[in-house]
């Protein structure tokens, strides 16, 4: 119980609107009861801030622990003391780094820094993570160790918010396995893996308000290891491209790199049948009206791209046909789309970009005339042919270049697999896992719902590997320990992802044939508010809501959701691309395209949820369930979590018990119902560290901590 506060130098931290926490000094002994504290701030100003007992203000740590290097060290670990820290070591030291444990916290300087050159890499390489100054090579170290040391494979986890520098420190810690691993035998293993970066940045990276190259994709890479410890090859899986980019950018905002790229060098005569001009000419790249980077040359930036395509072993050949299809979407996107009345609407036979769009992508230009103006829809008794509205026919224009980007970077990402694939065995392997950071803007949509969304499951393995798992095993010690009060956010993830959650009402509302947007919202308002304290309806908006993340409150317009979702293009036009003359096009578009790689066909995800089934058997699997029924990137982290340190917290005796009680239950009816306590978990007893049971948990068991697939 807290004892009376004595003046004798006791420091304080105070909230504050301004400076968010200020210090301040205690004049005056605080007894229980009182309801103000005395105290003085740094610049003189004497205070009475209203308290109670349950609520004092954070002590502040003595000034000799001020900037440590490990915020394990202080006395007083709560946000103030964690921001001061990082604070003092950032501004009076300029150190961008710190560690918290195992984990390294790094401020973005948001300049180039002179501390990642080779010298340095060797200067790291062999020391243990203590001895050195914190830095992102000195976990890059541990995992290289820990591999080598045990055998074992690694995963290091790059996040934080939209322009923390998770791209650059993920590029860092593979230039350092690159360094430190070099093959004599193997030439240029090293640089091909290193190669994958730009091209991917070239085509998944674009400039927003909160980032010049900021990922609009998740990206897990997969580093392969001999048995000498020496990079043999490497495997990369990518996570939900923000596809609607492509169509539409908010203002100061830009599309891929790669248009403004191929815009810059439309002049060079080996473009000239591209038929391009500059950025600010076509829709697709002048929406944001941001078309150019300070500091930023796109056509150095395009030589580059070249060139790491080259090292790759992705010619000349590979390289036009690539941009054919680039300068096609941008084409398409300048197709003009006239309304005819309120019902219908028409292209012009002479649309100059429309000709140039079936020229380059050798389809026939009459039939897209047509049916980017009409739908066909089939009925079990007839087909009829429907004009569509301007807008419709807009959508219809929108969906299709989004379909034909995506299949494009799923096809780069592929043939970048398939460069960097090695013959032999893979003995050991390190995974780097660079994904998008939560973020908020003026509006949100659909694609940061999902953002954050894996931003939640990822906080949740945070919380699961630095507090539960943690507490779990003093508790198990009998060591005597005071509970640390940390955030855990199951309950939004719940609201997100649980039955009747927000995701499987989307499902539900994408499967009626007249599901609208406001339909599904209206469910929403019906379900959550007053009802779930994480979701609330904003008071002069009908069209939003608000969710509260770990990070922050987001307001989501619900605008598009649905459209977004079911991510479907009209059949007649893939058929009309499935016929092309570009071979290149016409495969993208063929019934079973190839899988993108052996590795993430062999993975077979089950869910503890159903699947909703659609009666039209050629409704594709939703963006929205293949975030939640896939959990793609929590499965790596679970699986990949070293299975005798897992042994160590959760004993077969522990599991036993557990079971034994479930078993000797009585309200089995009831605990049915509830659909929270059934899950699969990775058992280390089991007979190889990846199989799977299935066990029924009810959620009062509070058994969070087991690992969760």
């Amino acid at each position: 119980e807290p004892g009376p506060c004595s003046p004798s130098c006791t420091l304080v931290w105070i909230p504050d609107k301004e400076e968010v926490w200020q210090s301040a000094e205690i004049t005056k002994n605080y007894k229980a009861g009182d309801r103000f504290l005395h105290v003085q701030l740094e610049d003189g100003t004497e205070l009475s801030y209203p308290v109670d007992l349950a609520a004092l203000p954070p002590l502040r740590n003595p000034d000799i622990l001020v900037g440590e290097n490990d915020l394990t060290a202080l006395s007083y670990l709560h946000e103030p003391a964690v921001l001061h820290n990082l604070k003092i070591r950032f501004v009076e030291s300029k150190l961008i780094y710190t560690y918290s444990g195992i984990i390294l916290v790094a401020i973005n300087p948001y300049k180039q820094l002179p501390i990642y050159g080779d010298a340095i890499i060797h200067a790291y390489s062999g020391q243990n993570m203590g001895d050195m100054d914190p830095h992102i090579f000195a976990v890059a170290e541990e995992a290289y160790k820990q591999m080598a040391r045990n055998n074992k494979n690694q995963s290091i986890i790059v996040s934080g918010e939209s322009g923390a520098g998770k791209t650059v420190s993920a590029r860092y810690t593979m230039r350092y396995f690159a360094t430190v691993s070099k093959s004599s035998g193997n030439a240029h293993v090293e640089d091909k893996v290193l190669a994958s970066n730009p091209i991917t940045e070239a085509v998944g990276n674009a400039k927003t308000t909160r980032n010049d190259n900021s990922s609009r994709f998740g990206k897990y890479t997969e580093i392969s290891f001999d048995r000498g410890y020496q990079i043999i090859g490497a495997n990369m899986r990518t996570y939900l491209l923000e596809k609607s980019r492509v169509v539409f950018q908010s203002e100061n905002e830009r599309n891929y790199h790669i248009f403004y790229q191929l815009c810059a060098s439309a002049m060079q005569p080996e473009y000239a049948h591209l038929k391009l001009g500059s950025a600010e000419e076509f829709n697709y790249t002048c929406m944001g009206g941001s078309t150019v980077i300070e500091g930023v040359d796109d056509r150095a930036n395009m030589l580059e791209t070249q060139k790491t395509f080259s090292l790759l072993g992705l010619k000349g050949d590979f390289q036009m046909d690539v941009f054919k299809m680039l300068a096609a979407i941008l084409h398409l996107g300048n197709v003009e789309i006239a309304a005819v009345g309120d019902e219908r609407s028409s292209i012009s036979m002479e649309d100059k970009h429309l000709s140039i769009f079936c020229e380059l992508l050798e389809v026939n230009c009459d039939k897209m005339c047509r049916w980017l103006c009409h739908r066909k829809i089939v009925t079990t008794s007839e087909t009829v042919v429907k004009p569509m509205t301007r807008a419709q026919a807009v959508n219809a224009r929108d969906a299709l270049a989004k379909k034909i980007y995506s299949h494009l970077f799923d096809f780069i990402v592929e043939r970048i697999n398939q460069a960097l694939q090695f013959s032999g065995k893979q003995h050991t392997f390190i995974g780097v896992l660079d994904i998008y950071g939560f973020e908020t803007f003026d509006v949100n949509s659909f694609e940061q719902f999902c953002i954050n969304y894996a931003n939640e499951k990822l906080q949740q393995q945070f919380n699961l590997h630095v507090f539960k798992l943690e507490q779990e095993e003093y508790m198990k010690e009998d060591i005597p320990w005071t509970l640390i009060d940390f955030y855990d956010n199951q309950p939004v993830i719940d609201l997100i992802e649980a039955k009747m959650g927000i995701l499987e009402l989307l499902d539900e509302e994408c499967l009626l044939p007249h599901g609208k947007d406001e339909n599904w919202l209206q469910k929403l308002y019906n379900n959550f508010v007053n009802k779930n304290a994480l979701f609330e309806k904003p008071r002069m908006s009908n069209t939003s809501f608000i969710i509260q993340h770990f990070a922050d409150k987001v307001e989501y317009k619900c605008e598009g959701f649905l459209e977004k979702n079911r991510d479907t293009v009209h059949e007649v036009l893939i058929e009309i691309l499935k016929e092309s003359k570009f071979h290149l096009c016409a495969n993208f578009f063929q019934d079973s395209p190839v899988s993108a790689s052996p590795f993430s066909s062999a993975i077979n995800i089950k869910s503890a949820r159903p699947v909703l089934k659609s009666p039209n058997k050629q409704l594709r699997m939703t963006v929205g369930s293949k975030v939640l029924h896939k959990a793609q990137i929590v499965k790596i982290l679970n699986s990949y979590t070293p299975i005798d340190d897992f042994e160590k917290r959760v004993t077969p005796s522990f599991v036993r018990k557990v079971q034994a009680m479930l078993n000797n239950r009585e309200d089995v009816p009831q605990l049915m119902l509830d659909t929270k306590h059934l899950f699969q978990v990775t058992f280390p007893f089991t007979p190889s560290p990846h199989a799977l049971e299935l066990i029924q948990v009810p959620s009062s068991f509070k058994l969070g901590f087991l690992t969760r697939v």
